[in-house]
């Protein structure tokens, strides 16, 4: 009897230990590589406190459940950023979160709303393109994490969570193109340039949308149902690259970025040029690669062993063709 009790003590103990090794896990901070830097940062993010809570706690996560993964939620939502009283948010958002307005194609006076702010153009010189004609450049600002074969990965942004390639392209014949591939998932913060482009030369087929529910790509959210990828509404576009072969391009929408933009015709396209952009809110952009088509820069591979993300802007190199 005795023997049982503690037997069961230590059970529980290891179970109860366990489980506040995986909680410690879904709310570490997020931290990530700087290239340009060579450090590691903690990223500040944007609702934090409603994300934590959003994820974590059983009110939030059936408050997400009934109403903010509704694409009326982030309609809504997208419809009050474009009012003319919300350029008053544009002012203290740039000092916040350190935006350098130097950057901008237009002065901050002829945003008429926070979502015209949001969706900014740059000047060309602030997003310099590599000019290598065998790289690939990263297709937007963001966080980027490298796996470079998607199908032995066994962990994302939280170990144990296999990525189901075929879900997430919405295409077992497409998925099957991709096998063995070499995957790029680019997260953008709300603080981020929110345009993507291009990450390779070619000819780009048309966009097809993928319909789906828009949660937080945040990997606060991501360490508790990575699936939430493959569920959210995406887009898709197939490049055929003379350098890479077959490209798959995809953005996904999230919570508030019901709007996913293209500005691109099918047909040539070049290698950091304009593909669209997104209206407020976090997201992201995915690159997939053919197996063996590319060979991705040792520091994104580093970092992805670490499972961290590496922090680079639109337009340097993310890896080469062998």
């Amino acid at each position: 009897m005795d023997g049982s009790f503690a037997r069961n003590e230590k059970a529980e103990c290891y179970i109860s230990k366990l489980s506040m090794s995986q909680t410690t896990r879904y709310n570490a901070p997020i931290e990530f590589y700087n290239r340009a830097t060579g450090e590691l940062e903690t990223e500040d993010v944007y609702g934090e406190g409603f994300l934590r809570w959003a994820y974590g706690n059983p009110l939030g996560r059936l408050t997400v459940a009934v109403a903010v993964k509704r694409l009326w939620f982030s309609r809504w939502y997208g419809w009050r950023m474009d009012q003319r009283k919300s350029r008053a948010k544009v002012g203290p958002f740039i000092e916040n979160y350190g935006v350098d307005p130097r950057d901008f194609a237009d002065p901050i006076e002829r945003y008429e709303s926070f979502n015209e702010f949001f969706y900014r153009r740059l000047k060309a010189v602030a997003r310099p393109v590599d000019t290598n004609p065998k790289s690939a450049v990263f297709p937007a600002d963001g966080r980027h994490l490298a796996i470079e074969n998607v199908d032995s990965a066994d962990r994302f942004y939280i170990k144990g969570q296999s990525f189901d390639l075929a879900k997430f392209v919405g295409d077992v014949g497409l998925a099957q193109t991709f096998r063995g591939g070499s995957i790029l998932i680019s997260r953008l913060c709300p603080v981020d340039y929110h345009r993507y482009h291009f990450p390779v030369s070619g000819v780009a087929g048309a966009v097809q949308v993928l319909d789906g529910t828009l949660r937080s790509v945040s990997p606060l959210a991501l360490r508790r149902q990575l699936s939430i990828l493959w569920e959210n509404r995406r887009a898709r576009t197939v490049v055929e690259s003379p350098e890479f072969g077959k490209v798959l391009v995809m953005e996904i929408g999230a919570t508030c970025v019901g709007g996913m933009h293209s500005t691109f015709e099918p047909g040539a396209v070049e290698k950091g040029g304009d593909k669209g952009y997104f209206s407020f809110g976090g997201s992201c952009v995915t690159t997939i690669f053919q197996k063996g088509a590319i060979r991705l820069d040792a520091d994104l591979l580093e970092q992805a062993a670490e499972g961290r993300e590496v922090y680079a802007k639109m337009g340097e190199r993310c890896g080469v063709c062998p």
